[in-house]
């Protein structure tokens, strides 16, 4: 009952100050769960090795990632589907009730500078955000090559921003090329 209890408030803590959307709420999730040792247990949650396995699931998978990350995590780190349920709920349940409550008040005053000004402010941090997740994901189990590794991503913003060819279509090249490489 003990790891039900600190999952979820693991992962409100994380839906609570994970601006920017599930890519910048990784550093947080991957702190939470590879580095710190919670309740009840003698070693964190999970290994580097498998939060990344569970990143890579959660990009594959429908739906946003810091959500489909909480349902993974917490069946991994109870075995039940309850856990995936606490951790799911818990992450969504911060930005429901903000929005909730928020939402009338920005309408009415979006206008404001004060208001025009705080989401001005979040833009760099949410980008930088992202930028903490992507340097995250820059490990031994994601590039054991990472001369190849770079080459794909090169060849990938070239073909998108450049040639103009429509992302999805990048996204399999590379994946295929990672494939024939790794």
């Amino acid at each position: 009952m003990m790891v039900y209890l600190s999952l979820f408030l693991t992962y409100l803590k994380i839906g609570l100050f994970g601006f920017g959307g599930g890519y910048a709420m990784l550093s947080l999730i991957q702190h939470e769960t590879v580095d710190v040792v919670h309740w009840g247990c003698t070693t964190p949650w999970l290994t580097q090795a498998q939060f990344t396995d569970i990143v890579a699931i959660s990009q594959m998978t429908p739906g946003p990632i810091g959500i489909n990350s909480a349902t993974y995590i917490g069946y991994t780190v109870t075995g039940s589907v309850w856990g995936s349920i606490v951790a799911t709920l818990a992450v969504c349940l911060p930005s429901f009730l903000l929005v909730l409550l928020v939402s009338r008040l920005i309408l009415k005053n979006k206008e404001n500078p004060i208001i025009k000004s705080i989401f001005k402010g979040l833009r760099p941090v949410a980008v930088g955000l992202i930028a903490s997740a992507a340097l995250l994901l820059m490990n031994k189990e994601n590039f054991s090559d990472t001369t190849y590794s770079i080459a794909i991503a090169v060849v990938s913003f070239v073909l998108t921003y450049y040639v103009k060819l429509h992302p999805i279509f990048v996204i399999i090249l590379a994946g295929i090329a990672g494939y024939i490489i790794y």
